[in-house]
């Protein structure tokens, strides 16, 4: 438990960033493995982002997660189908910005076979997870939860939110840092490339 501390405070700092930190961030700078840079929030919204491709074709872990009935499911249990797995946290600004627009495109992707899976981050787990869910609209999503911060870990992006999408083979097609718009055309055009594999 001592150990996750510093990575919940380092995750919770990357969050609430300083103006500086936030201007840094409209620079656009962005390490060269991790490919594009997309900066909606100098736009003047609420989203900002970059896409990561660097990790295309690996495999999902198979890390297990609580489903919000108590059971234990993992990303296996939905094979077949493409994935959107979005980690995000209760705490988190960006996160709940973006939460309704992935409520809506499950609701509009569910038919053509994407799943849309919102794993929080929280510590507290279910405890956390079940109120968001009772206070918040958000009918097409179902609240998952991964208290031991696993896929935090694993994808290792050191901010949340963190979304990676999955084609139906379960392989790795890009993950998008940041909070995205995921009505708008790039995401539109992310979800076609993995609803059409």
């Amino acid at each position: 438990m001592i150990l996750l501390l510093p990575a919940a405070l380092a995750a919770c700092d990357r969050q609430s960033r300083s103006p500086e930190q936030a201007n840094a961030g409209i620079s656009g700078e962005v390490p060269a493995a991790s490919g594009e840079v997309r900066d909606a929030g100098a736009k003047g919204n609420a989203f900002s982002y970059r896409l990561d491709r660097s990790k295309a074709g690996t495999p999902a872990p198979d890390f297990a997660f609580l489903d919000p009935d108590g059971g234990e499911r993992t990303l296996q249990d939905f094979a077949g189908r493409p994935l959107l797995v979005n980690l995000w946290a209760t705490w988190c600004a960006p996160c709940i910005a973006e939460m309704p627009t992935l409520d809506r495109i499950a609701a509009a992707q569910g038919a053509r076979g994407l799943a849309v899976l919102t794993l929080s981050q929280d510590m507290q787990g279910m405890k956390a997870v079940t109120p968001f869910f009772q206070k918040h609209k958000l009918p097409h999503l179902r609240g998952y939860a991964d208290p031991e911060n696993r896929f935090g870990f694993h994808y290792a992006t050191g901010q949340l939110p963190t979304t990676v999408i999955y084609d139906a083979q379960g392989k790795e097609m890009v993950r998008v840092i940041g909070a995205m718009d995921w009505e708008g055309p790039e995401a539109k055009a992310l979800i076609d490339a993995a609803t059409a594999s």
